[in-house]
């Protein structure tokens, strides 16, 4: 049974892991080589649990438990007992395989090493390790605290026992896990990310402004958030490196990246976290490091 976890990445996904976990009664550590970030982080939960006390989602003292499961550390090896490690750090492969073998070289043998990758191949960052058959993807959605799925992917050597092990710790955390084939951008981001790129494509063409295109898909598709605000939400950064990663793995040109995003993200408008994007924002956010 996992009883500890250790979330890698004190980013927006992952501080929001990191609370989700806390919530389900798991002992947490949550660590980021930045002290900055582990601040971030650490304030993003706060607030997160004060809104969810306030909208009745839990009580007070669920609140306070949960913090008292939460250790935060800038070292990776006050994790080092955990069951179950979730990396969630930038969308890099060589970054990703690299803690990964971390990981792998300081947990115990039986431990499970899951990535909160959005687009990258289970099976090219299991690699990296000693251990691919306890390696999984865990692809949570965008706040984890909020949204309910959670993508579970088996690489080529993943062992079906890991797989139900990230399942069951899936629904011990309240979320409804599915499981996806490992291919660039599972689910998700294989849908969503193209819908987002061609609304980026309207504006830049001239057929409508970001407002008007985030209308239409709103009055008229029943989406609750426009395509352009959701890609400034996600960070215009972390939408080029995920269909850099579409375009390279499935070498489809449907996935080409729409060079309006390219030039926004050279000019630093990476969204809500910089203060500007398709919108401006009157603070950026909190948390600079959001990842998708």
């Amino acid at each position: 049974m996992i009883k500890q976890v250790l979330v890698a990445g004190a980013g927006q996904m992952g501080a929001g892991i990191a609370q989700v976990a806390a919530l389900g009664g798991r002992q947490v550590v949550l660590t980021d080589l930045a002290a900055g970030a582990l601040q971030r982080g650490r304030g993003q939960i706060d607030r997160s649990l004060e809104r969810m006390v306030k909208k009745e989602t839990i009580s007070a003292a669920d609140a306070a438990a949960a913090l008292a499961r939460l250790t935060f550390s800038a070292e990776l090896e006050a994790g080092k007992q955990a069951d179950l490690a979730i990396e969630a750090i930038v969308e890099d492969r060589l970054a990703k395989r690299q803690l990964l073998a971390n990981l792998d070289a300081m947990l115990p043998q039986d431990s499970i090493l899951a990535s909160n990758t959005s687009t990258l191949p289970i099976t090219d960052l299991a690699a990296a390790t000693g251990r691919p058959d306890r390696v999984c993807g865990m692809h949570f959605m965008n706040p984890p605290p909020m949204m309910a799925l959670i993508e579970v992917v088996a690489g080529l050597a993943t062992s079906e026992q890991t797989v139900q092990a990230v399942w069951a710790e899936c629904l011990a955390y309240g979320k409804t896990p599915v499981r996806v084939r490992d291919m660039a951008g599972f689910v998700s981001n294989r849908v969503l990310m193209p819908m987002l790129n061609e609304a980026m494509y309207c504006v830049l063409e001239g057929v409508s402004d970001p407002s008007g295109v985030d209308t239409v898909m709103k009055l008229g598709m029943n989406h609750p958030m426009g395509p352009l605000a959701l890609a400034d939400l996600i960070g215009l950064d972390t939408c080029l490196a995920i269909m850099e990663i579409l375009h390279r793995e499935l070498g489809d040109p449907k996935y080409r990246p729409c060079p309006l995003l390219r030039s926004y993200v050279q000019a630093g408008y990476l969204g809500k976290k910089s203060g500007r994007g398709f919108y401006t924002y009157a603070e950026a956010s909190q948390s600079q490091t959001a990842r998708s």
